[in-house]
């Protein structure tokens, strides 16, 4: 779960928007949507508007915590939903979302150009178009969907998070950084998740133009606003090793690790571990890494990338590096 878990806000706001009241308040976002969407079906059980609300909210959880088991039961949440009134336009955008949550994405395309001719003027299918196109490298489709759903709609927070995106891709950190700091401003501040994923964002493009100290105030602030969030915890790592500051990092992966024990977090560790001399631990994690992201491999979400680089820098085991890295290219060919 990275970039493909871009802001969601068109869809979210018209489906799944909740009141927050005193007993929910410690809930996340996702949470409350959630919890709003099961007093819908408890109340209108028969109409398929409450299991699509159901299954965009478990979609926001998975990204909130990193859990891809909520993806498995917002596909339970979707089906209902289709069961009720099959082919509705609602559920087939998230169908094709869920679909770019688990890496489908040639498949997200071919769903996401259907969707589009049933609907061509809706901007979040064509955000699917970006998305999709994207990840397999199909830049100037890409380039021209974002541009189709800013045409459409100027400003457009979904519009405005993948245009940053593609300028980042294309060298343009500062660009990227300057649409990432508009979708900010214009997030709701109710949606603490959104607006911390976005900061976090920000800070990964301060970090690649060597601005630490602006990284780390816009993290420090992601994670006030939504504590522990998996996101901004893996780039502040990535800010106190480029610091030298490695035990720090250490830290920061490991409380990562227990709360989001994903492959590519291990990778992360064991390379952290070994910075910091903890060679023995090193080895344990790394071993355990590859013992978890080979049993991924025959997926399309994956830690395949981290894999080759664990084989080729720490293994030294080139000719598996090379496999892997094929195996991925065979299917997708972006940067």
């Amino acid at each position: 779960m990275n970039r493909v878990a871009a802001i969601f806000l068109l869809l979210v706001t018209s489906m799944t928007a909740t009141r927050t009241t005193a007993t929910d308040a410690t809930l996340s976002p996702a949470e409350r949507s959630i919890a709003g969407a099961k007093k819908t079906i408890t109340a209108k059980p028969t109409q398929y508007s409450g299991y699509n609300q159901l299954a965009i909210a478990l979609a926001r959880r998975a990204r909130e915590t990193s859990d891809p088991s909520f993806y498995v039961a917002a596909e339970d949440a979707l089906k209902k939903s289709f069961e009720l009134s099959p082919a509705n336009i609602e559920g087939e955008k998230i169908h094709v979302w869920l679909l770019l949550g688990r890496h489908e994405f040639p498949a997200a395309l071919e769903s996401a150009k259907l969707l589009n001719k049933k609907v061509p003027d809706d901007v979040l299918t064509y955000g699917f178009l970006v998305d999709a196109n994207t990840e397999l490298g199909n830049y100037t489709e890409a380039e021209k969907a974002a541009q189709q759903m800013l045409d459409l709609h100027p400003g457009n927070l979904p519009g405005l998070t993948r245009a940053a995106y593609l300028r980042e891709l294309f060298g343009d950190t500062d660009g990227a950084f300057e649409l990432m700091d508009m979708a900010y401003q214009a997030t709701p501040p109710t949606e603490n998740e959104d607006r911390s994923w976005i900061l976090t964002q920000m800070a990964h493009l301060r970090i690649a133009a060597g601005n630490l100290l602006d990284a780390e105030k816009l993290l420090a602030q992601a994670l006030s606003l939504f504590p522990n969030y998996h996101y901004a915890l893996s780039n502040l790592a990535i800010v106190r090793e480029t610091q030298g500051r490695y035990k720090e990092a250490v830290s920061l992966l490991e409380h990562l690790c227990a709360s989001a024990p994903q492959a590519e977090h291990l990778y992360f560790l064991g390379e952290a571990l070994e910075k910091v001399g903890r060679l023995q631990e090193s080895r344990t994690t790394f071993m355990e890494f590859e013992k978890k992201s080979l049993k991924e491999v025959v997926k399309k979400d994956n830690s395949s990338r981290e894999l080759v680089f664990y084989y080729a820098d720490h293994a030294h085991e080139p000719a598996k590096a090379l496999a892997i890295a094929q195996q991925e290219y065979a299917w997708r060919h972006d940067v």
